[in-house]
């Protein structure tokens, strides 16, 4: 998409992910294989399911059934393992979606899935509650060069300059994509 949602819209949209994630799409994102690919996250289990250490057992994911801290263990895992949508599955059931983290990862996934504008909603939506979340401005800037908005992404390079120097990960990063992007 080259320009980004106007932010009520945006926010809408962000709202009905959750839905979107717990019910069943009718595509599947790169990354989202139906059968059990044996990682150290998922142990094995498919599609649907999360790993439970305390009964050494797939379980089906849904809200509860873990601690919100290993859900987003297994989450981000997934994420960054190019499962996307099993992310935004396993993410969705926390029971705090206000956690940044979490909504960090709901729009990482999200964007690399194709949902950009989804994406930049839950960054924002992140950086709300934590302005000095350096991950989620890398990412949003991420986004935004994905949208063709690179004064947008050079905006979050100098929020995170202002934070944590130009020395850490975080603006390193982003500052690749950006000159990697002209």
């Amino acid at each position: 998409m080259s320009r980004i949602v106007p932010v009520a819209l945006a926010a809408l949209i962000a709202l009905a992910a959750p839905a979107f994630a717990a019910g069943g799409s009718s595509g599947s994102s790169s990354g989202s294989s139906g059968g059990g690919n044996a990682s150290p996250t998922t142990k094995g289990c498919k599609t649907g399911e999360v790993w439970n250490k305390k009964t050494k057992k797939c379980v089906k994911v849904q809200s509860g059934i873990l601690p919100d801290e290993e859900l987003y263990q297994q989450g981000r895992a997934l994420a960054k393992e190019a499962r996307y949508d099993w992310a935004i599955e396993v993410l969705s059931t926390i029971q705090d979606q206000q956690d940044p983290r979490v909504l960090n990862y709901l729009g990482y996934s999200n964007r690399k899935a194709g949902r950009l504008d989804i994406g930049i909603t839950y960054y924002s939506r992140a950086l709300a509650i934590d302005p000095n979340f350096n991950l989620a401005r890398e990412y949003l800037g991420e986004g935004y060069l994905a949208a063709g908005r690179v004064d947008l992404a050079m905006n979050q390079l100098s929020e995170i300059a202002k934070s944590c120097g130009t020395t850490c990960a975080e603006y390193q990063e982003l500052n690749a994509a950006i000159s990697s992007a002209h």
